[in-house]
């Protein structure tokens, strides 16, 4: 294995990995005390050789690496790439393409939801990887022997993992739906985040136009605030803090100051009246700007259809071996349940041939579900008449 410390070193093994039709990648990284993540050393293997790139080095310049991960002719296979992806997105402005998920793979594979890299290194090679430095100091230097057996082992054994998902969804004939998971993966919008947006990560349930007006712009204020500082966005504030201020809507320091989701004394340092001014803004826009805040599902009816509807697609992934979280979210089917024309992956492409046509027609009660010998089976109401 090699140890790039140069650019020059840099250049000329990302020229000779250009050479391969398929390399794999992993990074290491540290982002618990900032809001950027500090990328700390790059690991890559071809057919021939595997380089371990410390990307911290005293006046290397990443640029191969960067034009490597653009280049159209290798394809960079990755585990849960989202990570690596966005790190080198927000260095260079250049998105990994193309590549593949060894995780998204194995889900449609039927390896479960989000398997971990080294359980599935395990499950197809028979391999146990060293996890013992897994959460090690990626930072300091020098790096020490084991760590850089470790880094290297990430992408060797990444290698045969390919291999044997890429035949088994070539047999199966899945590769097709592996690829439209990949482009939303290398989609810039994926990584193209806006403070503007930032309300839309918090899981606060608001009610009201106003409520929505006020969680915007704190949420905005908050991811700003964490960006210029390059701190974590809790540094800045909690998530239950910035839910408390949209429900209570505190125009004065004096009531910011009552809210107990606040830190004693949060009002009268330098940020307070920044959220007051937050706060009042939120006020102030205009309801008619504003999302729509979708009503409740709350009905008994809606709540029992998702409930059905949640039975038929654990049958449709143990049928077809594919991990449930792949084919829809809860969130998929309470849309489902409220409206057939929902804009939501399992009603579109290979996800709507596998399981959303027949969500349909269970909520219409074209398809209906019964047990036979112990079992759930699908009974299709049609025939059965």
């Amino acid at each position: 294995m090699d140890l790039i410390t140069t650019t020059s070193d840099l250049a000329a093994a990302c020229d000779r990995l250009s050479k391969h039709p398929v390399i794999t990648v992993d990074t290491e990284f540290l982002r618990e005390t900032t809001y950027y993540p500090l990328l700390c050393v790059v690991q890559m293997a071809s057919a021939d050789e595997a380089v371990v790139i410390d990307t911290l080095a005293e006046g290397i310049d990443l640029k191969p690496f960067f034009e490597l991960m653009g280049n159209e002719a290798v394809l960079k296979v990755f585990h849960a790439a989202r990570q690596d992806i966005e790190i080198v997105w927000h260095q260079s402005g250049t998105i990994p393409h193309p590549i593949f998920d060894t995780q998204v793979a194995a889900m449609v594979l039927g390896y479960g939801d989000s398997i971990a890299y080294d359980a599935l290194v395990e499950r197809i090679t028979g391999h146990r990887p060293d996890k013992t430095h897994r959460f090690t100091d990626w930072s300091r230097r020098p790096l020490t022997a084991d760590q850089m057996h470790y880094a290297v082992s990430d992408v060797t054994h990444l290698r045969d993992v390919f291999a044997a998902l890429d035949a088994d969804l070539k047999k199966r004939g899945r590769s097709e739906w592996v690829s439209e998971e990949m482009e939303v993966l290398t989609s810039p919008k994926t990584y193209d985040f806006h403070p503007e947006r930032a309300w839309e990560r918090l899981k606060t349930r608001v009610r009201k136009p106003k409520e929505l007006a006020v969680l915007m712009e704190v949420a905005a204020w908050r991811e700003q605030e964490a960006q210029s500082r390059d701190v974590p966005r809790s540094r800045v504030m909690k998530d239950d803090a910035v839910g408390d201020i949209a429900t209570h809507a505190p125009t004065t320091l004096e009531r910011l100051a009552n809210l107990r989701s606040l830190p004693k004394g949060f009002d009268r340092s330098k940020w307070g009246s920044d959220i007051v001014a937050a706060v009042q803004r939120g006020i102030a826009r205009d309801p008619a700007t504003l999302p729509k805040l979708e009503k409740p599902r709350g009905n008994s009816n809606g709540a029992a259809i998702v409930e059905l509807l949640k039975v038929l697609l654990r049958m449709t992934s143990e049928r077809h071996a594919v991990a449930s979280k792949v084919i829809a979210t809860v969130d998929d089917l309470e849309q489902i349940a409220a409206d057939d024309k929902a804009d939501v992956a399992a009603l579109h492409g290979w996800r709507r041939e596998l399981f959303g046509e027949a969500a349909l027609s269970l909520k219409h009660g074209r398809l209906a579900l019964a047990i036979e010998k112990g079992r759930v089976v699908r009974v299709d109401r049609d025939k059965a008449v």
